[in-house]
């Protein structure tokens, strides 16, 4: 199979942004929901942005937030993806004319699909697992719960309590297209990643996509 991407979520230091480009994530994300530990003010979005080379996408985390909001972060990161984790309806995720990730909690079979019908615009889903609020829970969910590769139609972003010992384990039972992880490769401090967890993690996912067989 080709190498699962690498999404490193929550970040909240230029010098994080860079340490997880440098290692080969494929995209960061920034948390734009205030209710968040994580969450990025809109003034620092852009500065953020800056700090990752070509090639590394920047993607916007949303709960729930009014359009304007969205624009005006859209105005400071025009070429970010969109990420959506409260309430959205499929009209609202594509009004933005962004390509975007809607996350789905999956707290039963058959929830993923059912995103599917819901979000035929959605470049992928993000399968997370279920919080007592918005967002993600930093716990791992039942992973038998993801319908296999040829049931799915959409790209699977998959989250939810990964770290670098357990991210081999649910590529191999998921088979996703990427992986999004946060507090996994965070130091004490949520927001306030570590380098070398980050390097951990993206060396123990590229390790599990050559040993997977197409």
């Amino acid at each position: 199979m080709n190498s699962v991407r690498v999404k490193i979520c929550g970040v909240t230091r230029a010098a994080d942004a860079q340490a997880a480009a440098a290692v080969g994530a494929d995209a960061v994300g920034l948390n734009c929901y205030p209710g968040s530990p994580r969450y990025v003010p809109l003034a620092q979005l852009a500065p953020l942005a800056a700090a990752l080379p070509p090639f590394v996408a920047p993607v916007l985390l949303f709960v729930n937030a009014a359009p304007a909001e969205v624009a005006a972060a859209l105005e400071r990161v025009p070429h970010a993806l969109l990420q959506f984790h409260g309430d959205e309806d499929e009209e609202s995720c594509a009004s933005y004319g962004r390509p975007y990730l809607r996350a789905v909690a999956v707290a039963r079979e058959g929830a993923l699909l059912d995103f599917e019908s819901r979000f035929p615009s959605a470049a992928a889903l993000l399968a997370d697992a279920p919080a007592a609020g918005y967002g993600g829970s930093g716990k791992v969910f039942d992973w038998s719960q993801v319908p296999p590769p040829p049931a799915r139609r959409k790209p699977l972003v998959l989250a939810g309590g990964l770290t670098a010992d357990n991210v081999a384990a649910a590529i191999l039972a998921t088979r996703p297209y990427a992986v999004d992880v946060s507090s996994g490769v965070e130091s004490d401090v949520k927001g306030i990643k570590d380098p070398v967890r980050i390097f951990e993690f993206i060396s123990a996912v590229r390790a599990a996509s050559q040993s997977i067989k197409p």
